[in-house]
């Protein structure tokens, strides 16, 4: 322990030690003052930055304690509620400061309630935000977010002008998004035509988003010319105040498509009825406008082919309208020429034309790219790749500079399945077709088929209405337009035509002796000869039977050089032919006339060839002349036959003979023929065939048709008068009748003088004549209908109507010429044209008669192809008005089918 003494000593230095201190605790308190002070003063300034700060911000911000006291909020507070910022210092309770928004008319609903409200929100843990719809129409968004403490921080922002701009916006996205579902355009313009709406379809079809499509015009998307109509259109619409209403329009997209539209625009109009814009809307209507399209081109080129246009005229309408179905498809179709072995060019309006030079008669095989290959095949050929398939191997370098990639070829079928050509689908792409150009082939190949048939039945016909059927000569319908022409040319370069007229020697004893078939045989063997002894431009003709007539065309004026060619024709007639066992040696009479010493015309070089070729027979036969004035010696008889012919009708020779027609199915006997015959004195009876020629040449033929047009009425009606089921009578009316301007009385007058109704009264009129002139025929022949008169076509395939003209005339029935159903049962051209003037007639609702009828087997096969009638010796040959009474009177009960031919 301590000492006294050191105790007395420590005592000073606790003095000093307490004063050190003490001076040094003054110091620390002065410099925490200090300190203090500095930091008061920090916060101060940091408080002041805070407050102003806080004061600047474009919210409103509250600070509130656990006793829900302020702490702080700012000028941006007291602004929103409209309280004065005096009255919000720290301390007021929300109480107060809700009193305050009450009398301000900023609170949001009641004061209890919206304290409630506020302790429920600090009551929970997280953050709030909501909005208050004040009365005076402002809409406040709070942002709380309590404080550890109990208290909490809050911002206040006015979002009235915000909410009204989002919700103008909302509404505009609503309205965007609804009109985008349409799926057809829909727009708006201004009064100038610029895009204020667009939906989704139209920008898309444009090339753009909808928001650059705002402002844009016309002009913008579419041609110059095409915009031109649009503004135009519009300009009228705004002008006029009257909407347009499924108006069709033609655009072409972005995407080079062309679109059909069908479009309805309406004026826009304001609340002082003034128009400020249009509103409009268009649908694609482009597959109806192609379905429609395709119908009216069918009808389009069905009535081509019925009207008899040329074949290369349907068909290239038929490929143009096949190309306005589809993009990127060119169409072409190839025929099978005569050889059936190469095809050549029909119609091909998009194909390069020097692709379709090359590919012009390519012979068909298995590996003749898709064209030649189908026709070989005789079924479709798809390649989808010309330059990788090898059925195309050797001609990739004929296609490959035009581009085109795929061809799908399909053979066009005749209804027997005989191969008519090929129909082709070139496209530029690599691809096979799709279901609509597969669907546009089955038409397209069906329509090409019938035209084709059309064309090659309507050549076949004109070439047997032209042409001998058993020689194949051109026939005497085709004589004189050839040898008008050849004296017309004779004519301008001052040269000769020469007429042969020759007539086979003892013909009729080949027929007689060695049957018909030998007879056609020998004819068509000399025919064959005689034109391998004239040029190309020389025509040889049949006239019918053993008599020939050829046209030597552009002759030197020279009688010597013509009689070499005659003599030349003579021995090749001279020839030996051989008939089965029989050898023949032929001869020939023939009798020459030579424009223009022995005629200034086709009808009288003819004539006095003929009168040559009679007197050369009269000479001894197998000889020639050439004609001299001489020879009509015969003429004074000709003229004494036509004064006695003059005298028949008073003296009363003529008489009818009446010819039964037969319905093919029933059997029953429904309408006769009248015939003519003349009872000459002393000639005995004569056939019409010597007298009405002349009858028709002195123009005497018209009282004596309309003596028969008379007495074939009366008849009838003394028939019916008689008992006889009514039935009709068929006269014939010449062409010189035909053309009397009288004509439609003299047949009044016969029903009239008669009493027979118009309905039992069939006119024939022959093919030959109607054609004379097509436009008077027409008119007279529907005078005639209109009287109940029916009309039928004579001699049916001999003369030179067109089907065109055909459907054209009034007439119920065509009767098919006896030269056609002479040989029907073995001659395939026969049976080729009967069965095809048959199915013309059904075509054109019209009933058929063959006339010439003898054999069962004409008879099968008339039945066999639906022939609606017949008329000929296989059921009863021309009898007398008595014998129809007892054929008719005998059959009344009606005979079957198999009772045909017993009246003989």
């Amino acid at each position: 322990m301590a000492t006294k003494s050191s105790r007395r000593a420590a005592k000073p230095m606790d003095q000093a030690g307490l004063a050190t201190l003490s001076k040094l605790a003054l110091a620390y308190y002065e410099n925490l003052e200090n300190e203090l002070r500095a930091t008061k003063a920090t916060l101060e300034a940091q408080s002041r930055r805070f407050e102003t700060v806080i004061d600047n911000i474009s919210q409103g911000i509250c600070f509130f304690d656990a006793d829900e006291q302020l702490i702080l909020c700012n000028r941006r507070y007291a602004e929103i509620y409209r309280i004065a910022p005096e009255k919000l210092d720290a301390g007021v309770k929300l109480s107060e400061i809700l009193e305050l928004r009450l009398a301000a008319e900023t609170s949001p609903m009641a004061g209890e309630a919206y304290l409630a409200f506020a302790r429920s929100i600090n009551a929970s843990s997280g953050s709030k935000t909501w909005t208050a719809e004040l009365k005076d129409g402002r809409t406040i968004q709070v942002c709380h977010q309590p404080m550890p403490d109990g208290g909490w921080v809050a911002t206040h922002e006015d979002i009235t002008e915000l909410a009204a701009s989002r919700l103008v916006a909302n509404e505009r996205v609503s309205l965007q998004a609804l009109i985008d579902w349409v799926p057809d355009y829909l727009w708006v313009k201004d009064a100038e035509s610029r895009f204020v709406v667009v939906n989704r379809a139209l920008a898309a079809d444009s090339g753009r988003q909808t928001g650059e499509m705002i402002g844009l015009t016309d002009f913008d998307l579419h041609a110059p010319e095409l915009a031109r109509q649009f503004r135009a259109c519009e300009q009228d619409l705004l002008r006029r105040g009257q909407p347009m209403v499924d108006e069709e329009e033609f655009i072409v997209d972005a995407s080079g498509g062309g679109k059909w539209l069908s479009s309805t625009k309406v004026p826009l109009r304001n609340a002082q009825n003034e128009i400020f814009g249009l509103v409009g809307i268009a649908r694609d209507i482009s597959q109806r406008k192609r379905a429609d399209d395709l119908l009216n081109g069918q009808a389009q080129i069905l009535e081509m082919i019925a009207a008899s246009a040329p074949l290369e005229n349907v068909l290239d309408r038929l490929m143009r309208l096949m190309e306005t179905q589809l993009n990127g498809i060119f169409g072409s179709v190839l025929l099978l020429d005569k050889d059936g072995s190469h095809l050549r060019h029909g119609a091909a309006p998009s194909l390069a034309k020097d692709y379709t030079s090359a590919i012009d008669g390519i012979q068909i095989g298995p590996k003749v790219g898709s064209c030649g290959t189908a026709a070989y095949r005789r079924e479709p050929v798809i390649v989808t790749d010309v330059m990788s398939d090898p059925l195309w191997e050797d001609y990739r370098g004929i296609v490959e500079p035009y581009g085109y990639r795929s061809c799908w070829s399909t053979p066009i079928l005749a209804h027997t399945g005989a191969v008519l050509g090929v129909f082709a689908m070139y496209s530029k792409t690599v691809r096979g077709p799709v279901d609509a150009e597969i669907s546009l082939i089955d038409f397209t190949t069906r329509i090409a088929g019938i035209a084709i048939e059309r064309k090659l039945a309507e050549d076949r016909i004109n070439f047997m209405a032209n042409h001998d059927t058993l020689t194949g000569l051109p026939n005497r319908a085709l004589l004189g337009d050839r040898l008008s022409q050849a004296i017309l040319y004779a004519q301008r370069y001052h040269r000769w035509v020469s007429v042969v007229f020759i007539d086979v020697d003892n013909f009729k004893l080949v027929n007689d002796t060695l049957g018909h078939n030998a007879g056609d045989m020998l004819l068509k063997t000399i025919a064959g000869r005689m034109v391998e002894c004239v040029r190309a431009t020389d025509t040889v003709v049949r006239l019918g039977g053993d008599e020939f007539v050829i046209v030597l065309f552009d002759q030197a004026p020279d009688a010597d050089l013509i009689a070499a060619t005659v003599q030349k024709i003579r021995a090749a007639i001279a020839e030996p032919v051989q008939l089965g066992e029989h050898r023949l040696r032929m001869t020939a009479s023939m009798g020459v006339a030579n424009y223009p010493k022995d005629g200034a015309n086709a009808d009288a070089l003819l004539a006095n060839a003929d009168v040559a070729m009679y007197r050369a027979k009269e000479l001894g036969r197998d000889n020639f002349l050439f004609y001299a004035p001489e020879f009509n010696a015969t003429v004074h008889e000709k003229f004494l036959l036509q004064e006695e012919l003059r005298n028949a009708l008073a003296r009363a020779e003529f008489t009818l003979f009446y010819q039964p027609q037969v319905d093919l199915r029933s059997g029953q006997v429904f309408a006769v023929e009248a015939l003519i015959r003349w009872k000459h004195p002393t000639l005995g009876l004569i056939s019409p065939m010597k007298f009405i020629p002349m009858a028709e040449e002195t123009g005497l033929i018209v009282p004596i048709g309309d003596w028969v047009l008379h007495e074939a009425c009366r008849q009838n009606k003394a028939w019916q008068d008689n008992g006889l089921p009514p039935m009709m009578v068929c006269v014939n009316v010449s062409a010189r009748q035909f053309k009397e301007p009288n004509l439609i009385s003299r047949v009044v007058n016969a029903l009239k003088d008669s009493g027979l109704e118009a309905q039992y009264l069939e006119l024939e009129l022959t093919e030959s004549l109607i054609m004379q002139n097509v436009e008077m025929a027409v008119a007279t022949m529907n005078q005639l209908q209109s009287l109940g008169v029916q009309i039928s076509i004579d001699d049916f395939g001999t003369g030179y109507s067109s089907l065109s003209a055909l459907k054209t005339f009034p007439v119920a029935r065509l009767k098919i010429d006896k030269s056609f159903i002479n040989d029907l049962a073995t001659d395939k051209d026969d049976q080729a044209v009967a069965s095809a003037v048959i199915s013309l007639g059904q075509k054109l609702n019209l009933r058929v008669i063959a006339e010439g009828v003898e054999t069962d087997e004409q008879i099968a096969f008339l039945r066999k192809n639906n022939c609606d009638e017949m008329q000929g010796y296989h059921f009863s040959k021309p009898v007398s008005a008595q014998d129809i009474m007892t054929l008719l009177n005998r059959d009344r009960g009606g005979p079957t089918s198999p009772e045909l031919g017993r009246h003989r």
